[in-house]
């Protein structure tokens, strides 16, 4: 059984294609994390088979999905299905959660 409860104190600095990010909880079928994006930041276009949830704390971000662009700021969210292509450019450096079901493999 995954830990129940991650502290805040216990999240996990991690980097990815340039972005840094914090790992928090990992369930069985879930993970949770903190995008930590800057300025100049970018998420080139990819899919993967996990679906994507998020939600904007703070930041201003141009969200691409499936070829339609979206700005998204403080108090958005977005939910990204299985396998759609989609990627990021930030506009002001903030803060995003995202959900991964099931848990991102490249992220742990």
């Amino acid at each position: 059984m995954s830990q129940m409860v991650t502290k805040s104190s216990d999240a996990q600095p991690r980097e990815y294609s340039g972005v840094n990010f914090e790992l928090l909880a990992v369930g069985e079928e879930s993970m949770v994390t903190k995008m930590l994006f800057e300025v100049g930041n970018e998420v080139e276009m990819h899919s993967h088979p996990n679906e994507q949830s998020g939600y904007v704390i703070s930041g201003r971000y141009r969200l691409i999905v499936a070829g339609e662009e979206t700005i998204i700021e403080a108090g958005d969210s977005y939910a990204i299905p299985e396998g759609v292509e989609h990627g990021l450019e930030v506009l002001e450096s903030g803060e995003v959660i995202d959900v991964f079901v099931p848990p991102r493999e490249k992220y742990r």
